[in-house]
């Protein structure tokens, strides 16, 4: 279906100076309400429960796992992974175009000009069944995620009956921060170690929205170390044989 851009570039500078980047510099996170509006947001959460009752969506993955632990224990989300041109996806890549010139207003605003390219979309669900995801750090090593955002679609949600709330801990502040995953709510925040986070387990349905924008610079050079980490293991593979 077609959708109307109704928010002009004016109004996203406007969100993006007067709300957005004091938010981010002083606190570290912001949110904003009513992104897409209903009409946009419904057509995002179709797509996003079409995705799931085909049985797109596979268990999230661990970077690394622990002896004796089991996977769901740290995070019960399922996901996919989308870039929004798929057969399907046109309401999340409008979705995605929006927060592209969001972003795009407030790199330029947080005098971050190496912000130009982002992650694939994570579409996760989490199954109702008290699954959450222990605290964490997105990026506590530097692998060039700057920005992380994150778009809600769970409509009536009550968080004291359906849990689910995102805990944010910013680094150094007396208190935490707890972010309701609300229906056309969008959650941005720095990815890096200002801010540890957790979903709380969740009794309900719970639908979301993740994409990462990238520090060019940090990403290439996350990127060589990879490459040159899986250079010297094959050498030393080679020579061992």
């Amino acid at each position: 279906m077609p959708f109307i851009e109704h928010i002009s570039y004016t109004d996203l500078e406007r969100l993006a100076l007067e709300r957005l980047v004091p938010a981010l510099l002083s606190h570290g996170f912001c949110y904003v309400d009513g992104l897409l509006g209903d009409l946009a947001g419904r057509a995002v959460l179709d797509q996003v429960i079409e995705m799931h009752s085909s049985g797109q969506l596979q268990d999230g993955r661990l970077a690394g796992s622990i002896p004796g632990v089991s996977r769901r224990s740290i995070r019960g989300d399922k996901i996919a992974w989308v870039s929004g041109t798929e057969r399907g996806c046109e309401a999340i890549s409008f979705l995605l175009n929006l927060i592209d010139r969001l972003i795009s207003v407030c790199a330029s605003r947080l005098g971050d000009k190496a912000i130009r390219e982002r992650s694939k979309a994570m579409v996760a669900c989490y199954p109702g069944n008290g699954a959450g995801y222990v605290k964490h750090v997105d990026n506590p090593n530097h692998d060039g995620r700057r920005l992380t955002c994150i778009y809600y679609l769970n409509k009536n949600w009550n968080p004291k009956e359906h849990g689910g709330v995102l805990r944010i801990f910013p680094d150094g502040k007396p208190y935490v921060a707890d972010i309701k995953p609300l229906f056309d709510r969008l959650l941005i925040f720095w990815s890096d170690r200002r801010n540890p986070h957790e979903v709380q387990p969740s009794y309900a349905i719970r639908y979301a929205i993740t994409v990462w924008y990238f520090d060019a610079e940090e990403r290439a050079q996350a990127k060589k170390r990879f490459r040159d980490l899986t250079a010297s293991t094959g050498d030393q593979g080679s020579s061992s044989s």
